[in-house]
């Protein structure tokens, strides 16, 4: 049976008034026993009886807030040990630990089955429980614990990620390691003195514009190792590397920090490559110096430099950079300038030299051509040097400075390679 419910306070009110009305008619009809109480009295006893009710009735709302609030508690500390062996059963699969995987699931189930006992004592309004502290503390407790091994189990996942990242590092830097030393390996083989293979398939009689891009391609190896040299140097130095870069090429706004690279490149390639054009490389005596008057002995003349040239630095390229020939004096007293530094910047020297020789033994003409700052961006004469494509369209896209120049070969155009900048971020002219 549902229990009675509690009547209310007019209820009660009512009844009690009906109640002294029918005393009063008993006690006219039998004046023997008649009971005449002061109306003060009266009302005091009233007042005692409704405040005891009150009394009565906060203490039951406050049992069924405390077994409510303790109810709560206890289903979000079921949520959160049900939340940790969900956890605890992910974290046993990878690796994959079948023990681990059966426990963690058992859990799982067992959670799932108290919330469902609670959702049914909800709907039963069969919330009652043992003392609600008890309860409220049991579940406290319980909730903290299931947090912890929560926080436990996200710290186990964290540290075995950690150790693979870690692992993968390790083995990254192994192989960077290994790639550098290969690298320099091959270079000290490119870098070596005597012939150098690849060359070696060049031949006089059949010479022709793969030829002339193998070798310039060699060349601008040594550029890049040497530009590479040059700004390590400048760094330990402690050099202002943006200002020099900004220095060689004034107003350009690089797109990435490491392209400032580039500005020493396009430097280093002006004044390397200045007077390739000309026989004797702008060098003081010029055409006098090649030997022989005819088309053929001229060719045959450059032809021999350029084998020659594969093994010795020819001391016209010397004094093309330094204007005197004090290392070659050095050399012939027996002094040798044993410097990382001179050793890569005499090979640049040798391999240029190398290129200007091969170019002039050919049958055709060959010139060096320099692309102007802002112009428009054109496939067939340029490339860019970087890796990145600009999403923009025909015509958005120019030239900030040179980095490497092109060159003509006859009809076949060597295409020079250029850093761009798009139209909405111009370079200053």
């Amino acid at each position: 049976m549902e229990p009675a419910r509690p009547r209310s306070r007019i209820a009660k009110t009512f009844s009690r008034v009906i109640s002294l009305k029918s005393s009063s008619k008993n006690r006219s009809n039998n004046p023997g026993f008649c009971l005449f109480l002061p109306q003060e009295k009266l009302r005091c006893c009233e007042s005692h009886q409704f405040e005891k009710e009150d009394a009565e009735e906060a203490m039951e709302e406050c049992k069924t807030r405390a077994a409510m609030e303790a109810f709560v508690a206890k289903l979000f500390a079921t949520i959160s040990t049900a939340k940790a062996a969900y956890a605890e059963l992910q974290l046993a699969q990878f690796p994959y630990n079948g023990d681990a995987i059966q426990c963690a699931d058992q859990a799982v189930v067992d959670q799932l089955k108290a919330l469902s006992e609670l959702k049914y004592s909800y709907i039963k309004k069969q919330i009652d429980s043992s003392p609600p502290h008890v309860t409220l503390m049991l579940a406290e407790i319980q909730e903290q614990q299931s947090l912890m091994k929560t926080y436990e189990i996200t710290m186990k996942k964290m540290r075995a990620e950690i150790e693979s990242k870690e692992a993968r590092i390790a083995s990254l830097q192994q192989s960077l390691r290994e790639s550098v030393e290969s690298n320099k390996s091959l270079e000290k083989k490119m870098n070596a003195s005597g012939s150098f293979s690849v060359l070696d398939g060049v031949r006089f009689s059949d010479v022709s514009p793969r030829d002339f891009i193998l070798v310039l391609h060699y060349a601008l190896r040594s550029v890049r190792g040497f530009v590479k040299l040059l700004i390590r140097e400048m760094e330990s130095a402690n050099w202002d590397i943006d200002a020099a870069a900004d220095a060689i090429q004034h107003d350009v706004v690089f797109r990435n920090r490491d392209h400032k690279a580039f500005a020493f490149e396009s430097f280093v390639c002006r004044e390397i490559f200045s007077g390739f054009n000309d026989a004797g490389f702008a060098v003081q005596g010029g055409e006098s110096s090649v030997r022989g008057e005819t088309p053929r002995q001229r060719r045959d003349f450059f032809f021999d430099q350029f084998r020659v040239l594969r093994s010795l630095v020819h001391p016209k390229m010397e004094f093309s950079f330094s204007g005197n020939l004090n290392q070659r004096k050095m050399v012939n007293s027996g002094e040798f300038p044993e410097t990382e530094f001179f050793k890569a910047f005499a090979e640049m020297g040798r391999r240029v030299w190398l290129l200007h020789s091969l170019s002039f033994s050919f049958d055709r003409r060959v010139s060096l051509f320099q692309v102007s700052r802002n112009s428009k961006f054109s496939e067939v004469y340029m490339e860019s040097v970087m890796d990145e494509a600009f999403a923009a369209a025909d015509g958005c896209v120019r030239v900030a400075f040179t980095v490497v120049p092109g060159f003509k070969v006859g009809q076949t155009v060597v295409q020079s390679q250029v850093y761009l900048f798009p139209t909405d971020s111009p370079a200053k002219s």
